[in-house]
């Protein structure tokens, strides 16, 4: 979707999330959010000057989805299995796709991702099951 009246909105963004079992692909992801993590070191010179030091430390993010099929379910049940099993865990990659106002595409990969089910959902009558899922991403990478 196109940018609206040269603002940024939720609907020109795209997210993929690849994973060693190939493409997680929830199907109504509602909101998405990501933030840089920082260090800070703040270093006093005996001259009497603060000067503070800025570290990137990854990064972190949600998803918000509302429930059409078991995707989320499924994979996270075969998480739970596969770590009860003593089988190595691996991380994800999220590749998001930004259509901005100018028309022009920008891609940023997350690396080194690992996925959390923050919430399954609450089942209730004439509502939908929102689903929560939270990562921690290594790096965030310009693609193009």
């Amino acid at each position: 979707m196109p940018p609206l009246n040269g603002f940024s909105v939720g609907r020109d963004i795209t997210t993929t999330i690849s994973t060693t079992d190939g493409t997680l692909s929830p199907t109504l992801v509602t909101k998405f959010t990501s933030k840089q993590e920082q260090t800070t070191k703040k270093v006093k010179g005996l001259d009497g000057i603060t000067r503070t030091l800025i570290f990137p430390d990854g990064w972190t993010g949600s998803f918000d989805l509302d429930r059409q099929d078991s995707t989320l379910d499924d994979f996270f049940a075969t998480a739970e299995a596969n770590y009860y099993a003593g089988l190595d865990s691996s991380t994800a990659t999220i590749m998001q796709t930004i259509s901005e106002p100018d028309g022009s595409v920008n891609q940023y990969q997350y690396t080194g991702v690992v996925l959390k089910f923050d919430d399954a959902g609450s089942w209730s009558t004439d509502n939908t099951v929102t689903q929560k899922l939270s990562f921690t991403a290594e790096r965030r990478i310009k693609v193009s």
